[in-house]
């Protein structure tokens, strides 16, 4: 089966958790309202149910190849990409000033999950051009602006990030590429930068390179790191394309996933030295390098939902379809398809409430994302921002580690079968595993959920987001209904261990205990909350059903909130005791007994 867009969960959380006709209210953003979005989502969803998604198994089966530094694309990738560009999707989110759309970022990440749920590897192209028009955006001259943003925005142009080195990999301090100044005011970039996304391909005229590399005789470590604009191909005083530079694809890597998705080991000023031009001031590149990685950050945390949700479409129409075994209740007296059997329906079933928990947290940090950037008052642009900045490490942290349970899930649903290539199942399986790995792999996510966004308040926004959550917790109690009050229960004492949790790693003293736990923290905090956005779903459900509202959706949006409930957030107790409980025994072995 081909890819089918979720319109309606989509457009619920936008309408009812997200709240998108709140946002329209903003300033600039007046005609984005949900009749506004629900049409983007639409146009979003034959787009890439028609054109994207059918190239996804293409791109499995005949992946980006290299031959004497010029990388092809799979098959159809570069007309579609071409497609996608001319159809604005790149510039849906970005400002008008450049050419973009200037919609929220709660309507763009819906879009965002729609183009990885078709295809992962194609989508990765234009993620990484986001997270380098964001940069630009912040920290980029007026010049650098007025050259590049236009181009990127329209998808005539594409743009990557150049963090790691075969060195440096996670540490950045090690970064050893060098910038040499020039009397024009340019650089000379030299170094080689590895695992670089779509740093070669053919679907675009020009690739923009955002590259981390130190200027002569700055500081050592990440006090010395600044952050360059490299085009491959030089850009004329015109706007026109001039000659090339000197940065070059010398390979590409062959990966269990993601296969399409040209990964590029990128060789800088082998021919005298490839040009580049500073972004904002000089060693403070690692500071503008982050606002790429907050919005891949986010971003991959998405394209783990939407992998997830791809497996879980794919096993539900196997399990329909697949005959196998009596049901044990004997309620047919012959094989019938698997989906009648109760681990096959508790296997869909957690892969449904992970996708669609994951879904409604991510879409409601993306409106406080939006209400953070731009609500008039200060205040409120201030605890958004609190808010946005404590979820990022959860949607990407949380989403990606559940998009690998869900695709193994997913493998399992099909049996023996799943193990099979041809049928496909084993694809998002492949491709999710580089999703916790890639943009900081989880223990780093976790870590700057600790150190940065926990301790550095002395856990306030934690404990804030607790009273929020308890206010849900009374909703639900109110409310009175037999899954109301099982989810207020569950959800009740998910808030409490994470509470637990906060106030522990407030007080320990000694950082190897607190980090011990630091990712069974984030997986307690991303399921808390997946389940309170899931609670606020059944409020609403309930309300939409008693009055009659699409009886069918709401009834299967409240029973994915109970079994969220009674199956998932059941485990964070448990996850808090280990972290309060199990420091000791996580470094208690001796090194040379591993």
């Amino acid at each position: 089966m081909s890819y089918v867009a979720p319109l309606k969960d989509m457009l619920f959380n936008l309408k009812h958790l997200a709240r998108i006709d709140e946002i329209a209210r903003i300033p600039g953003f007046e005609d984005a309202g949900f009749d506004t979005a629900q049409a983007v989502l639409e146009e979003a969803a034959k787009f890439n149910e028609q054109v994207v998604a059918p190239l996804n198994w293409e791109g499995d089966k005949n992946p980006s190849n290299w031959k004497d530094g010029q990388v092809t694309t799979t098959p159809g990738f570069k007309d579609a990409f071409r497609q996608f560009a001319d159809g604005g999707w790149q510039g849906l989110q970005h400002p008008a000033d450049f050419g973009g759309q200037g919609l929220p970022k709660a309507i763009g990440a819906a879009c965002i999950e729609m183009v990885n749920s078709a295809n992962l590897s194609f989508a990765l192209c234009p993620l990484l051009t986001d997270g380098a028009i964001e940069a630009l955006l912040t920290a980029g001259s007026d010049e650098l602006k007025a050259i590049y943003l236009e181009k990127l925005i329209s998808g005539e142009w594409t743009g990557t990030m150049n963090l790691t080195e075969p060195q440096a990999g996670s540490d950045l301090a090690l970064v050893r590429s060098r910038a040499e100044p020039q009397p024009d005011g340019s650089y000379k970039v030299f170094g080689t930068k590895i695992f670089i996304t779509y740093g070669e391909h053919d679907m675009a005229d020009n690739i923009v390179h955002l590259v981390l590399a130190r200027v002569t005789g700055a500081p050592e470590g990440i006090k010395g790191i600044s952050l360059f604009v490299v085009p491959k191909v030089m850009v004329n005083k015109d706007g026109s394309l001039g000659a090339r530079n000197d940065v070059h694809c010398v390979s590409i890597e062959h990966k269990m996933g993601i296969k399409a998705s040209p990964t590029a080991v990128l060789q800088y000023g082998d021919h005298g030295g490839a040009i580049g031009y500073l972004v904002g001031q000089e060693n403070r590149g690692l500071e503008y390098m982050f606002i790429m990685m907050n919005a891949a950050r986010y971003a991959v945390g998405v394209q783990g939902i939407a992998v997830a949700e791809r497996a879980y479409q794919k096993a539900v129409a196997y399990a329909k379809d697949r005959v196998q075994s009596r049901p044990v209740d004997g309620s047919i007296k012959a094989a019938a398809p698997i989906i009648h059997h109760p681990d096959v329906r508790r296997m869909l079933m957690t892969m449904r409430a992970y996708t669609e928990g994951c879904r409604a947290m991510a879409s409601v940090a993306a409106a406080a994302y939006d209400a953070a950037h731009h609500h008039p008052d200060a205040e409120t642009r201030k605890a958004n921002q609190a808010f946005y900045e404590f979820m990022v490490p959860l949607v990407k942290g949380y989403s990606t580690e559940m998009s690998l349970e869900v695709t193994s899930l997913g493998v399992q649903v099909h049996g023996g079968m799943g193990f099979i290539e041809e049928t496909g199942a084993a694809q998002y399986y492949r491709d999710a595993k580089i999703l916790t790995i890639y943009e900081g792999t989880t223990a780093i996510q976790a870590n700057d959920l600790v150190g940065r966004k926990t301790l550095r308040d002395g856990g306030q926004t934690a404990k804030g987001i607790a009273q929020q959550i308890a206010t849900t917790v009374a909703e639900l109690k109110k409310n009175g209904s037999a899954d109301a009050l099982a989810v207020a229960a569950r959800l009740d004492a998910a808030r409490q261990a994470f509470v637990d949790v906060v106030e522990y790693l407030a007080s320990e003293k000694d950082p190897n205990a607190v980090y011990a736990g630091s990712v069974p923290y984030l997986m307690l905090a991303g399921n808390l909350m997946a389940g309170w956005q899931l609670g606020r779903a059944l409020l609403v459900a309930q309300d939409a059903l008693a009055q009659g509202e699409d009886a069918a959706f709401m009834q299967a949006k409240i029973t994915t909130a109970r079994f969220y409930a009674d199956h998932l957030l059941s485990k964070a107790p448990g996850l808090r005791d280990s972290i309060v409980a199990g420091a000791a025994s996580v470094t208690a072995l001796a090194l040379e007994a591993f």
